[in-house]
């Protein structure tokens, strides 16, 4: 972690209002918004762009990646532009707990992947790349979209270890850790080979 040169309090606040931020569940709302089934009844009953993109909406599911990544870097930029380098990585935790925990769903959510990247291009653009590239490679390869976010994941930790960032360590592998977790199911059914790929209709 950085030095924590920011009052508990103000840091607070800071994680308070993007765990508000993050808690906006974009998925549900451009379904609402473009007429399409609510995604909490489809397919593995998720918000995230995967499973909105089973409405058969790829412009949805766009959108809903784009609006989700962005909960993420918005909370990063403006807590560092407006208070500091440690604020921006509680913001970080903060807009990825919001989505996996959402306020406004009682505290039901997505499981963090386009919230986790997009606080890391906030955090460090390279990270973020790494991620990225990562993310879309495997996803490329295998098309399993839980895959390519396990794989993404577990390797953005390490990497921040090996260029020097080790001031991000602990708060990526906090979210690393429960990105995975979310993904225990996902993870279940990869091993016993009935996980879905991107595309078909399945959990």
């Amino acid at each position: 972690m950085p030095p924590f040169e920011t009052s508990f309090l103000i840091l607070l606040i800071v994680a308070g209002l993007a765990y508000l931020l993050g808690s906006v569940p974009f998925g549900l709302v451009v379904a609402k918004a473009m007429g399409l089934p609510d995604p909490r009844t489809i397919g593995s009953k998720n918000i995230g762009a995967t499973n909105v993109l089973r409405t058969g909406s790829k412009k949805a599911a766009l959108a809903t990646v784009l609006l989700d990544g962005a909960k993420g870097l918005v909370s990063v930029l403006l807590a560092r532009a407006v208070v500091g380098e440690d604020a921006a990585q509680v913001a970080a935790l903060g807009a990825f707990l919001g989505h996996c925990f959402s306020l406004f769903l009682n505290f039901k959510g997505g499981k963090g992947v386009a919230t986790f990247i997009g606080a890391l291009f906030g955090l460090s653009f390279v990270l973020g790349c790494v991620a990225a590239v990562l993310w879309l490679g495997t996803l490329a390869i295998g098309r399993y979209s839980s895959l390519s976010a396990l794989v993404a994941a577990s390797f953005v930790p390490v990497v921040a270890l090996a260029t020097g960032r080790a001031g991000m360590f602990v708060v990526l592998a906090v979210m690393a850790g429960l990105l995975i977790w979310r993904h225990r199911e996902n993870i279940a059914r990869l091993q016993a080979g009935t996980e879905s790929k991107v595309g078909s209709k399945g959990a």
